[in-house]
């Protein structure tokens, strides 16, 4: 029975014992970003209404929220790009009699009506706000400017974040009188995508178009390296 003795003898050659000794490794994080200006905005906007019935509210609204879609539409907002995100109907009671032993006293009823819309054309942002106000829109809960392609911008963070901690491990390996070897592992950490923006106003139909500043963005990223250490 060769086989034995000849199974054995590969597995010794096989194990750790008998392979280079590991070399001493340094373990990096590197962070980076890439800044753009924002190309695309998304808006939340609606309408509230009130009426002595649900009917009278709901009714009201459905009115005021049509125009509003149509002055979208006719601005040059693709149907893909408006969507329905919030729809309410209730009652509104008046509670400044409920401590003179009776209950909150009902008044009437709120509807509203709320949508989210990408503009893609940031240059008629402002315009487009007026627009909408003076169709009916009364409430906007939010204007967040964004990037289309913001995943080529992560890619460009992620590069620099790698440059980042090759520059780091440089440093810290010369000054420990050593240098880098080959990569033995690189994972990518957060990715942070950019919104900016301003938050929920309420607001009447303004003299001039709306002043939207929409600024820069900044996506940022972070990676860590490890690569051995020579000499």
């Amino acid at each position: 029975m060769r086989l034995l003795p000849l199974f054995f003898s590969a597995l010794l050659l096989a194990t750790p014992a008998f392979a280079d000794e590991a070399r001493p490794v340094i373990s990096v994080t590197g962070e980076g970003a890439a800044a753009a200006l924002p190309d695309m905005a998304t808006v939340s906007l609606g309408v509230a209404t009130s009426g002595p019935t649900a009917r009278d509210a709901l009714d009201a609204n459905s009115a005021a929220i049509a125009a509003v879609l149509a002055r979208l539409a006719s601005a040059g907002i693709e149907e893909r790009d408006v969507q329905t995100n919030g729809l309410s109907l209730g009652p509104v009671y008046d509670y400044s009699s409920s401590g003179e032993g009776r209950g909150p006293v009902l008044t009437g009823f709120q509807a509203s009506n709320m949508v989210t819309v990408k503009v893609r054309a940031l240059d008629g942002l402002g315009a487009l706000l007026d627009a909408v106000v003076g169709e009916g829109a009364n409430t906007v809960n939010g204007v967040y400017f964004g990037l289309e392609d913001a995943e080529a911008k992560g890619d460009e963070a992620r590069i620099a974040a790698l440059a980042d901690a090759e520059r780091k491990a440089s440093l810290l390996a010369e000054a420990a009188g050593t240098r880098l070897g080959r990569i033995v592992a690189i994972s990518e950490g957060r990715v942070a995508m950019p919104i900016g923006g301003m938050g929920g106003v309420a607001f009447e139909r303004a003299a001039a178009p709306v002043p939207v500043a929409a600024g820069e963005l900044t996506v940022s990223a972070s990676v860590s390296v490890t690569w051995e250490l020579l000499d």
